[in-house]
C-alpha cells in the first residue's frame, strides 16, 4: 500500500519512495545521557517505535539506528556552556562513562517498561571520534571549514540555502538557538558552529579529549572533543549510508541541530543527508513545557512509584499524532490506566482461540497507519473490531494484527 508522510523538508506530505527496494534506513536522534530522561523524551521514542513498527507491518526491512550523546553536547544547543556530561560528572562525582553507563541503563529500562523495539543500532558518540575526525578533514580539505586556536568552525557562508530546514531567516535562526560564542575572536560568522573543541579556552579542562589531526598552537597533539552536531553525521554515514530515507527528532532539533547536519553533511559527502525528515512534537505539561526547572521534568520511575502502568502512558501516547503536542496532567492519567485495562479486560473476553485476520478491518487500519502515522485513528479501530459482528475468534486475531505496530502488548 501507498505510505504517505509529512516532510518537514518540503512542507507537505510524500509518497515514501525508498532508496532501496524494500529497506529503509532511519536514524532517530537519541538522548544525551547526563541525566534521567523525562517522559516527553520517552513520547519521541514511542512515537518512532511506532513509525518503525508501521514500516515492518508494511513488509519494509527497517535498519534503525539510535545514537546516545555522551560527550560534546553543550548546555546550550550551540556552543555555548559547558557539556552536560561533565555538568552529570560534577553532579554525582562519577567518570563520564559511569554516568553514561547509568543513564543508558536507565533509558533501556524505561523503553523496555514501554514495549519499544531494540534498535538495529545504539552507538555511543565516544565510539567514533575517529569517524567523525574524518569527516572534519573532509570538510576542511573542502573549504567548508577552518582552524582557529580554539575549535575548528563550519563556514556557513560556504553553504547555499543553510536553513532550508527551518524556513526560517538566519539572524532569527540564530538568535533564537543562541549559537553564538563571543569568545573566540577569530570566528568568521557568529552563526558558524564548532566541529572540534580543542582543550583550550573556556575547554581547557575538558575532562572528555582525544588527540586529532588537527592544529592549535595553544594544545598539544590537536587534543580536543567533537562538537554536538559531527556525530549524528558522523554516526549516521558509518551505520547507515550517506543519504538515509528518513532522520527523525524533536521539533528543537529543527533550527540548530538538523540544520547543522544537513550543511556539514551534504557538504562533506555532496549528496543529500535524508530524503524524508520527521520531526515529533512536544509532550506539555498543564499546557506549559516540560522542564526540570519548572519542576515538571517527570520520569517514567515516578508514574511507576504512582502505580501507573508503563503501557497505560503508551496507550496515552497513541491518542495523539506524532505532529501534535499533546498535554500530560496527572488526572489524565488515571482516565488512560482505567482505559488500558478496560482494553485488555474486553480481549480477555474473546476467549484464547485466535482465529481469521479480517481483511477489510486489515486494509482499513493500513489506510489509518500510512496516511501519517495516524495513531488515534489506528487506535479507534480496536475498539471498532470489538464492537463488529466478527465471531470472538477473529477479533481476537485482527487486533493481535493490529498489535503488531500499536505496541500494547495485548497478547
Amino acid at each position: 500500500m501507498v505510505l504517505n508522510l509529512y516532510n518537514t523538508l518540503t512542507r507537505k506530505k510524500e509518497i515514501f519512495k525508498p532508496i532501496k527496494n524494500g529497506e529503509v534506513l532511519f536514524y532517530q536522534c537519541g538522548p544525551t545521557v547526563y541525566w534521567t530522561q523525562h517522559i516527553g523524551n520517552l513520547r519521541a521514542m514511542v512515537l518512532a517505535d511506532f513509525i518503525r513498527r508501521t514500516f515492518l507491518y508494511n513488509n519494509y526491512k527497517v535498519n534503525f539506528v539510535r545514537n546516545y550523546t555522551d560527550v560534546g553536547h553543550l548546555v546550550s544547543d550551540g556552543d555555548t556552556g559547558e557539556d552536560k556530561m561533565e555538568k552529570g560528572v560534577k553532579r554525582e562525582g562519577l567518570s563520564p562513562t559511569e554516568i553514561a553507563n547509568k543513564y543508558i541503563k536507565i533509558f533501556e529500562d524505561d523503553n523496555k517498561d514501554l514495549n519499544t523495539l531494540e534498535p538495529s543500532h545504539k552507538p555511543k558518540a565516544t565510539e567514533y571520534i575517529k569517524e567523525m575526525q574524518a569527516m572534519i578533514q573532509t570538510l576542511l580539505e573542502k573549504g567548508f571549514a577552518y582552524n582557529t586556536d580554539l575549535a575548528i568552525y563550519f563556514d556557513i557562508s560556504k553553504v547555499e540555502n543553510y536553513t532550508k530546514l527551518s524556513g526560517q531567516n538566519l539572524e532569527k535562526n540564530r538568535e533564537g538557538a543562541g549559537v553564538s560564542d563571543t569568545e573566540d575572536s577569530q570566528k568568521k560568522n557568529s552563526a558558524d558552529f564548532a566541529l572540534w573543541f580543542f582543550r583550550a579556552g573556556k575547554h581547557e579542562n575538558a575532562i572528555q579529549y582525544w588527540p586529532s589531526p588537527f592544529n592549535s598552537p595553544l594544545v598539544e597533539n590537536g587534543n580536543g572533543f567533537p562538537g554536538w552536531h559531527i556525530e549524528c553525521s558522523a554516526m549516521s554515514k558509518k551505520l547507515l549510508a550517506n543519504t538515509i530515507d528518513i532522520h527523525m527528532g524533536g521539533i528543537e532539533h529543527i533550527p540548530v541541530h538538523h540544520t547543522n547536519e544537513i550543511a556539514q553533511s551534504e557538504s562533506a559527502n555532496g549528496v543529500p543527508l535524508a530524503n524524508y525528515w520527521l520531526h515529533n512534537e512536544w509532550l506539555m505539561v498543564n499546557n506549559g513545557k516540560m522542564a526540570k526547572s519548572e519542576g515538571t521534568s517527570y520520569s517514567l520511575a515516578e508514574l511507576k512509584e504512582k502505580d501507573f502502568n508503563p503501557l497505560a502512558l503508551r496507550y496515552f501516547f497513541l491518542q495523539a499524532n506524532y505532529r501534535s503536542k499533546q498535554n500530560f496532567t496527572w488526572e489524565a492519567m488515571p482516565s488512560a490506566q482505567t482505559g488500558y485495562d478496560r482494553l485488555i479486560k474486553n480481549i480477555n473476553s474473546l476467549g484464547a482461540t485466535v482465529g481469521k485476520i479480517d481483511d477489510n478491518f486489515r486494509t482499513e487500519f493500513n489506510e489509518k497507519i500510512n496516511n501519517d502515522f495516524n495513531t488515534p485513528q489506528a487506535l479507534a479501530l480496536v475498539f471498532a473490531v470489538l464492537k463488529s459482528k466478527l465471531a470472538d475468534e477473529d477479533k481476537l486475531a485482527t487486533i493481535l494484527d493490529f498489535d503488531k505496530v500499536l505496541g500494547l502488548n495485548l497478547k
